[in-house]
């Protein structure tokens, strides 16, 4: 099954010194390389695992200054494709992601049938029903509003970072759109949708311990929206009228138009009406629905087809395609 494909685990290190030893020694032996990168870790992880680890797969990267978990995993997958890896593997150093379904995470891409996987706990529905009802709420909502920026409607679970990539897809992403931070997997698949790439979820619950997390409520709550509108935004114009046009370009275009100015025509009515204590016409309120009623209603066909638009074959199917072909002729 593995037969010429190296694979390559990627192991970002902040604050999890009592949990590296642990990630490292459940891997599987046919992993042919794991990397570990000390992210500026005040505890010395890396250090750590170079100096007490015997295992000589281990390539341990270290950052002089505290990058994020995306700036440790890009530089990860430099040192990976540096190495020739055609796999690789995001695991979190805190020992959340069970290794057991590390060959399921991957049997997606040694097929061929996708470029990027990621673990999806929401399958779990034992997890689902134990989980605070706040934080299922706010699981839920992140994830529409990820799936609308990333165009992935079929997949769910958008901030797990049990993920895998092949060489291909991650060669035709422009890494410097990639977050540095914890916005990293959502800004990921983002660009993997600008170029195309196959994505596909794969069941694997979560195993919690006494690590703490990092990630605050607050900074999703004040940092993610904006981001998630400029992804969107930054997807829909490579997309739909730099990569091609279609009849989505059309509707995205138009129905903004017309609904953006319904909106402000009517506004700007409403505030004059209320200035000169005058009340409008239904002549000129008609004139300001029409246009936001046509608007909204190209917006949501625009979004159908934005849905339903999705690579029926993975990069790297097509590109061994194109090398058969260039070899047979």
């Amino acid at each position: 099954m593995y037969k010429n494909k190296k694979i390559a685990v990627i192991i970002p290190c902040y604050r999890v010194r009592d949990q590296i030893k642990s990630v490292v020694s459940g891997l599987p032996a046919w992993v042919d390389h794991i990397i570990a990168v000390d992210d500026k870790c005040p505890e010395q992880s890396g250090k750590y695992l170079q100096d007490d680890c015997a295992d000589t797969r281990i390539t341990v990267l270290s950052h002089e200054a505290n990058q994020g978990v995306g700036g440790a995993c890009m530089t990860g997958y430099r040192e990976a494709r540096r190495l020739h890896c055609d796999i690789m593997v995001k695991m979190d150093g805190d020992d959340q992601m069970d290794p057991a379904y590390l060959q399921r995470l991957i049997y997606p891409l040694v097929i061929g049938y996708a470029d990027y996987a990621k673990g999806n706990r929401f399958y779990d529905l034992k997890a689902l029903r134990s989980m605070p009802a706040m934080r299922k709420v706010g699981n839920f909502g992140l994830t529409f509003l990820t799936k609308v920026a990333s165009g992935f409607w079929h997949i769910s679970d958008p901030t797990n970072g049990y993920t895998a990539i092949h060489k291909t897809a991650l060669d035709a992403v422009a890494s410097e759109f990639v977050s540095k931070g914890y916005f990293f997997e959502i800004s990921f698949l983002i660009q993997l949708n600008i170029v195309r790439a196959t994505v596909c979820d794969i069941p694997i619950p979560a195993r919690y311990g006494a690590e703490k997390s990092s990630l605050k409520i607050g900074r999703v709550l004040l940092g993610f929206p904006p981001k998630l509108i400029g992804g969107l935004m930054r997807r829909l114009i490579w997309r739909y009228y730099i990569y091609d046009i279609t009849a989505a370009s059309v509707l995205f275009l138009l129905g903004s138009i017309l609904f953006l100015g319904g909106m402000v025509f009517g506004a700007v009515k409403w505030i004059s009406g209320i200035l000169e204590n005058q009340a409008q016409t239904a002549g000129t309120v008609a004139l300001a629905l029409l246009p936001i009623i046509m608007g909204f209603q190209m917006l949501l066909q625009a979004m159908l087809l934005d849905i339903v638009d999705k690579p029926d074959k993975s990069i790297q199917s097509m590109q061994d395609n194109k090398q058969s072909d260039f070899l047979t002729n």
